[in-house]
């Protein structure tokens, strides 16, 4: 006897509060930001919650036990009853947790039943207990003993272990080596404690094996999902670089750097595309076909992201290459059109906007294939936008053929094409900037240059969406044509 304890109950004070300090320790962990799944998670707080509850009832039972006023009959019986109660449910959700891992789909289900029955009988079994003793029964002076039929109190506990560790053997590659080991480890001491509890009655060797398979469970899993956050932080910065790279990879296939053609005097050309995403399915385009003929192209491929981007820079390259050899816009965008529908198992699809301008005449011959339309200004008026004819989207269907329209620029002449994200994107309160902004807009800056109309209707759209998330990529293409100095 040490201050009035037998040297049993010494013993467990000090299980008791290495498991407080274990489990305690184990829900803060997990509540503080554990990269764990959030429906794991919930069953590990719950799991070391129970593994609490179960050792503070048998604490408060130790403390009631030997003192015979009416609090401590009451606190002593329902600390044990809870005790009892607690340690079924603490094995039930350490069998949910293999359940979790193992995911073994509809038959987890049944699993789950049986378990529920088993929980639901030793409930019962409790129940009963309090009117006939037969699990255990308190003395006059309040102490606790086992009644003849404790055995059959653990019949539940043993079931649904044996249950868990046919589980854990059937599912096995399904579990992380170390978690393996630490739930072999949990699954099999509260056996050999009960065992061990047979002869030595007085000392919870139940506690000590639950706090120290708790605490191995708890380590195990920490440094499992520590080392997957870090391989996936690892993963996702190299996926970071690739998109950094894609994104400036992308950028750098569009024409960038203005004034694009600073030798030529008779026409002036600017453009930019703001991507929703790091990359962008929206791309524009122009080039020298011949000393006389400037290739003018702006494109919306369907979709967003990576898959766009990709069906952009094939979209872009062909059309430039067949542009190139002289066809006209009708023939070019027959002729990508054809080519991407014929490998296409994506089934996506870009509108295209496609005007060739003969640089002596001003006569801009275009076609458009599912595209917004486009603004002229003349020379001596205001920015008006040309209905032009609509053919399909490039890429719907194979056969498609596309009519060709032309326009008379005058020196002077501005002509400004977009992608659909500009008369699209939206405010906070899902309102469309819409064409007549545009419009207004493109009015409101007519008198300058490309460069200057281009980032007026910029500052616009910005202006209206404000804060709202930017939905869809933002493409601008602004041409002057200014004609032969004579």
């Amino acid at each position: 006897m040490v201050y009035g304890l037998s040297y049993a109950n010494l013993i467990n004070i000090v299980f008791i509060a290495l498991g407080l300090g274990i489990c305690s320790t184990s829900i803060m962990v997990l509540g503080a930001g554990m990269h764990i799944a959030k429906d794991a998670k919930v069953i590990f707080q719950q799991f070391f919650t129970l593994i609490n509850t179960y050792i503070t009832m048998h604490l408060i039972r130790m403390i009631c036990e030997g003192h015979t006023g009416f609090g401590f009959l009451i606190g002593a019986r329902a600390a044990t009853f809870i005790e009892f109660f607690v340690s079924g449910l603490m094995i039930y959700m350490l069998s949910l947790l293999i359940l979790y891992v193992a995911s073994p789909g509809k038959v987890g289900h049944t699993i789950n039943k049986v378990f529920m029955v088993l929980l639901a009988i030793h409930t019962i079994g409790l129940i009963v207990n309090l009117f006939t003793n037969f699990y255990y029964v308190f003395d006059e002076a309040n102490m606790y003993h086992r009644a003849r039929g404790y055995g059959y109190s653990n019949i539940m506990h043993i079931l649904m272990l044996f249950q868990s560790i046919f589980l854990l053997i059937k599912y096995r590659k399904k579990f992380d080596k170390r978690l393996k080991i630490a739930l072999w480890v949990f699954l099999i001491s509260p056996l050999v404690a009960l065992a061990l509890q047979f002869f030595f009655q007085q000392v919870q060797f139940v506690i000590l094996a639950t706090v120290i398979s708790a605490g191995h469970l708890n380590l195990a899993v920490i440094m499992i999902q520590g080392e997957r956050y870090e391989k996936q932080r690892k993963e996702k910065a190299r996926l970071d670089t690739e998109l950094t790279m894609a994104t400036r990879i992308q950028a750098e296939t569009l024409p960038n750097i203005f004034p694009a053609f600073p030798d030529r005097e008779d026409f002036n050309v600017f453009a930019s595309m703001n991507p929703a995403k790091e990359v962008g399915g929206d791309f524009y385009d122009f080039f020298l076909i011949d000393e006389s003929h400037l290739g003018i192209v702006i494109a919306d491929v369907s979709g967003k992201g990576i898959p766009a981007a990709l069906f952009m820079m094939v979209s872009k390259i062909m059309i430039q290459n067949v542009a190139m050899m002289g066809s006209s816009p009708a023939e070019v965008l027959r002729f990508v059109n054809n080519q991407l529908c014929s490998n296409n198992p994506e089934e996506m699809f870009v509108s295209v906007w496609y005007g060739s301008l003969d640089l002596e005449t001003g006569i801009l011959t275009a076609a458009n294939a599912g595209h917004e339309y486009p603004f002229l200004k003349e020379p001596d008026g205001s920015f008006k936008m040309v209905k032009d004819r609509h053919g399909l989207v490039i890429g719907g269907m194979e056969g498609v053929r596309y009519s060709e329209y032309e326009l008379q620029l005058d020196p002077g002449a501005k002509l400004f094409i977009y992608t659909d994200g500009i008369p699209e994107a939206t405010d906070a309160d899902n309102k469309f900037y819409g064409t007549d902004r545009l419009l207004q807009s493109l009015i409101a800056s007519e008198s300058g240059t490309p460069t200057e109309i281009i980032h007026s209707v910029d500052a616009s759209v910005k202006a209206f969406v404000k804060e709202a998330p930017q939905f869809d990529d933002l493409t601008m293409l602004c041409l002057e044509y200014v004609g032969k100095k004579i």
